[in-house]
């Protein structure tokens, strides 16, 4: 033992004694502060008052951590074929992308301080291709930049769009108490958008669809009124028909997700997290969140 009282060892060879002290080790035991640092965002004192080490030890394993880059799970890429694609922002323009499996809600892909600009995806999906990622379906927000850039880089994908987008967005443009009869009718049809389960609750939504526009649409279309209300119904015309063709893959396919609320429950257990490290510095946040991509994966 030294003055100290730590363990020596003895080398037969050089007839010397030594002591042995492996630092990689000691983080890794650490690691697990660490873990509850990103998942259950404890504070640096929580941290402290549970382990017994002071804060500034705790602040030194986490800036450790931060510096090393998490591990890589490649199976996931391989596995994953039906996917739920949607971005969030944190701050201004740029944010977060995440790619989720739909099958089993792992997280196979998570990125911040991406905006879904064309450049951005086109980028990123090419990477994941090049990584073994090949998606055979989607389910995305409608965004067309990421339209394009998902069929370019697999072409016959198919896409499923997000059928609460296209409720919520519908509501907004109609307006809560529409005082036009057509818009009253178009608000009536995005509130069955959610309700459609079956073919045949497809199909006669597909025929008030049909009569609806046959009544209101054609006229909607030819109007030159600019104003504010009837603009935003044009838009909501518009965009329920540019939908239509990728609104029910899923009564085809269960693997399918009709909606991106599974990612968008994950982005809001991540922005939760995320606000309770505020001040946390500009150079450490990309390693934030790649670390809470890959230990959160659900």
């Amino acid at each position: 033992m030294s003055p100290r009282k730590k363990q020596r060892w003895f080398c037969h060879q050089c007839h010397r004694s030594f002591l042995w002290k492996n630092s990689s080790n000691k983080y890794a035991r650490q690691f697990v502060w660490f873990n509850h640092w990103i998942v259950d965002g404890y504070t640096f004192r929580q941290l402290a008052d549970q382990s017994g080490h002071s804060i500034s030890t705790i602040r030194r394993i986490i800036e450790y951590w931060l510096q090393q880059s998490p591990p890589e799970n490649h199976e996931l890429y391989t596995i994953c074929s039906s996917a739920i694609i949607d971005g969030s922002f944190i701050k201004r323009r740029k944010g977060v992308l995440a790619i989720m499996d739909a099958d089993r809600h792992n997280i196979v892909y998570g990125s911040y301080n991406i905006s879904e600009g064309p450049r951005d995806l086109r980028t990123l999906f090419r990477s994941l291709v090049q990584r073994g990622l090949s998606l055979r379906c989607a389910t995305i927000d409608g965004n067309p930049p990421m339209s394009l850039a998902l069929q370019n880089q697999w072409p016959g994908i198919v896409l499923q769009r997000c059928l609460i987008h296209i409720q919520r967005q519908g509501l907004r443009w109609c307006r809560r108490n529409p005082k036009r009869t057509d818009a009253q009718h178009l608000r009536e049809l995005f509130l069955e958008v959610t309700n459609i389960h079956t073919a045949t609750q497809r199909d006669l939504f597909l025929d008030k669809l049909k009569a609806w526009e046959q009544r209101y649409g054609f006229r909607i279309a030819v109007t030159p009124e600019r104003g504010y209300v009837f603009s935003d119904l044009k838009r909501a015309r518009s965009m329920l028909l540019a939908a239509l063709p990728n609104m029910f893959h899923y009564l085809l396919d269960p693997s399918i997700k009709r909606s991106t609320n599974a990612l968008e429950g994950y982005f809001a257990r991540l922005k939760q997290r995320y606000r309770e490290h505020r001040g946390l510095a500009r150079d450490k946040r990309d390693s934030y969140f790649r670390w809470y991509f890959s230990l959160c994966t659900h």
